[in-house]
């Protein structure tokens, strides 16, 4: 018997297809500015992130995205509403995440506009670096690990301290370590910067759940911090401590240990694969010691980890001092207060108050006040007040409000309290007045007073909400509300009027009766 579906295909050896699922069949819509109907725009405006994103530069506003396909040149007549548009789109697709820029609102009409910010996100990263593995993509990953700094150190300093005695088998294996360890440390360190820089990162900086591991994640970016100080000056001595004759001949062997290596896919020549090797030793080179005037990238993540431990120890104590401060603070008030209470003299009082609160801070008030007299000996404390109107900050003056102590109200509360008492046991009376009469119609009275009427509306009212026409009461009786087929309608008079109504019949019973 047929049970259910594999979640594989039978091979003939036996095996099957691993992992294969709904979810492989699903279109991917971070694709779709690849074949859109503006894919220039779209691939310049990615390329323009993507290059950003690989300087440490991962928040972009739309003026900036504006100006840099500008200045490229390549697209003409291009307007900052067309760019908002295209980063909306990107932004549909889950190309880019946003944010909502609040730093420059410096008015409600502009912090309605909604001015975003913009970065890519972890796929879009991918898809710019042209990788095949995009289903495992969960978020940017990346780690910070000085381990990968501390094996191009050594390697660096085998060149130096070899050059010349390896043969060029040996040399390709030690060039392929070395930008692999390369490659990997800063792509993992972008990752990470990207990772913690991240809208979700800094939601979950907002909770309170931060605090358990913020500790963590301070000695960890101290520790990467700490690696690239002591690795990253090695490196760099060691680059350049390296002529650039032995450079030149380290590269040569590299390229004829990769010419000895059989492809028949690479079909470029010996000059070809040099002037490649030649570009990815200066990329290194300028990685470490800068070019051009510019910092190199190892100053720049130095900077960039000291600001994230920075942002942790900040917000970490932001949450500290929020949660402190919803702490109820009445306990101590109270006893502080009669502690003032305690106290015989007013001079006692000013010196608790002192020690308790210290010092106000002061308002100093220039001007030339008339004296009452011009004796040098004269103390200011001597001196008459000068009065002075203080105008409020605010833009609309306020009327000052009279302060008034608290009033005893219990009194009052216990007269309130009676009537409502009172008022609720007639209420209670009446209505056992009416259940003892049994059946009865609305016709068979002339007269009634309003607390009646108020009782006989409130039971038609909730017997007409039920389907069978009948409610229960506290008590346990149970009442029905016949309605007249016939129409038949009945006069009554109140003291405050004279009321027409349907002549409904009440039937009450006890129930278990």
């Amino acid at each position: 018997m047929r049970q259910g579906y594999s979640t594989g295909v039978r091979l003939s050896g036996g095996e099957l297809l691993p992992n294969i699922g709904p979810e492989h069949l699903k279109p991917l819509s971070e694709f779709k500015y690849l074949h859109a109907e503006n894919v220039s725009r779209y691939r310049l405006i990615m390329r323009i992130f993507y290059e950003n994103h690989m300087k440490l530069r991962y928040w972009l506003r739309p003026l900036d995205v504006h100006g840099a396909v500008l200045e490229t040149g390549l697209i003409q007549g291009y307007t900052i509403e067309q760019c908002e548009q295209d980063l909306q789109m990107l932004h549909e697709w889950g190309n880019l995440e946003c944010q909502q820029d609040k730093a420059k609102s410096t008015s409600i009409e502009e912090f309605k506009k909604k001015r975003f910010r913009y970065q890519m996100t972890a796929v879009a990263v991918e898809i710019e670096r042209l990788l095949d593995a995009l289903e495992q993509v969960q978020g940017y990953g990346g780690e910070l690990d000085a381990g990968p700094l501390e094996i191009i150190a050594r390697l660096l300093r085998d060149i130096y301290h070899r050059a010349g005695e390896m043969r060029p088998a040996e040399d390709f294996a030690l060039w392929k370590e070395l930008q692999d360890r390369f490659r990997r440390l800063h792509e993992n360190a972008v990752d990470y910067y990207a990772q913690i820089s991240s809208t979700k990162a800094e939601a979950l900086m907002q909770t309170a759940a931060f605090l358990t591991f913020k500790e963590d994640l301070r000695r960890y970016l101290q520790r990467f911090a700490l690696g690239l100080q002591q690795f990253g000056a090695q490196i760099e001595g060691m680059l350049r401590a390296l002529s650039p004759a032995a450079v030149e001949g380290f590269l040569s062997s590299v390229t004829q240990g990769e010419m000895e290596v059989p492809n028949l896919e690479d079909r470029r020549g010996f000059d070809e694969r040099m002037a490649a090797h030649r570009e990815e030793w200066a990329s290194l080179a300028a990685w470490f010691m800068g070019s051009d005037g510019d910092e190199s990238e190892v100053v720049k993540l130095e900077r960039a980890t000291k600001e994230a431990i920075g942002r942790v120890v900040r917000q970490a104590l932001a949450l500290q001092e929020q949660a402190r401060a919803g702490v109820s603070r009445r306990r101590d008030l109270s006893y502080l207060a009669r502690w003032f209470m305690r106290l015989q003299s007013i001079e006692e009082a000013h010196r608790l108050g002192a020690a308790v609160f210290g010092l106000y801070a002061p308002r100093h008030f220039q001007g030339e006040p008339p004296r009452s007299t011009d004796s040098a000996d004269c103390s200011m404390w001597e001196e008459a007040p000068i009065l002075r109107a203080l105008s409020p900050k605010t833009r609309g003056p306020r009327q000052r409000l009279a302060v008034s102590p608290v009033k005893d109200r219990a009194t009052q509360k216990a007269k309130a309290m009676e009537a409502w008492r009172q008022a609720q046991a007639s209420a209670r009376d009446i209505e056992r007045r009416w259940l003892r009469e049994g059946t009865f119609a609305i016709a068979d009275f002339d007269e009634l007073t309003v607390e009646d009427r108020g009782l006989l509306l409130q039971w038609v009212s909730r017997a007409l909400s039920k389907a069978d026409r009948r409610f229960r009461d506290p008590e346990g009786y149970q009442i029905r509300v016949e309605v007249p087929q016939n129409g038949e309608r009945h006069r009554i008079s109140f003291p405050d009027g004279v009321m027409e109504m349907p002549n409904f019949r009440f039937h009450i019973r006890r129930e278990g009766r």
